[in-house]
């Protein structure tokens, strides 16, 4: 239930309290009808009181003295995230990578570049990036060069 205030053909402007059901809005009660600013604004406040008598769920839009203490909670905890890990795709993918048998290479650079490049297909620098932003591995760039040499010289028919 909300207030609505409906404006009329003589000029005044009617309050009326509002229930909208299955997309159908439906008059409940007119609270009053006036011409003057202050007494609609004084009919306004009529209603939303009379909405909070009926033990319906306030308006979400205002804040009471107790939620302002709630959101400065909320707000402090936020504040305080240094990073989110969104490691959904690792966890799947690392079982993917299990199941084709490339954890036979016990190796997790390897494990990282594979998921890195089928979330990302990127560069190799911008690999090492996502790496960091996403997942929190420090990766450096010449390491991923040199261990692809490697991993061509001593693990290339392990792989295929």
């Amino acid at each position: 239930m909300f207030v609505r205030k409906k404006n009329n053909r003589s000029g005044t402007v009617s309050v009326v309290i509002v229930s909208k059901q299955s997309g159908v809005y439906k008059e409940i009660r007119t609270v009053g009808t006036s011409s003057d600013t202050l007494k609609v604004a004084e009919l306004v406040q009529q209603g939303k009181d009379w909405i909070v008598g009926q033990n319906v769920l306030p308006d979400m839009f205002e804040q009471s003295l107790r939620e302002q203490s709630e959101r400065e909670t909320i707000e402090y905890f936020f504040n305080r995230i240094e990073n989110i890990l969104l490691n959904g795709t690792q966890l799947i993918l690392s079982r993917v990578f299990g199941l084709i048998g490339f954890d036979k290479i016990n190796d997790t650079i390897l494990k990282d570049l594979v998921v890195a490049r089928i979330c990302q297909p990127r560069s190799k620098s911008a690999t090492v990036d996502y790496l960091k932003d996403y997942f929190d591995e420090d990766v450096d760039l010449n390491k991923i060069c040199r261990y692809l040499d490697i991993l061509q010289s001593t693990q290339q028919e392990t792989v295929q």
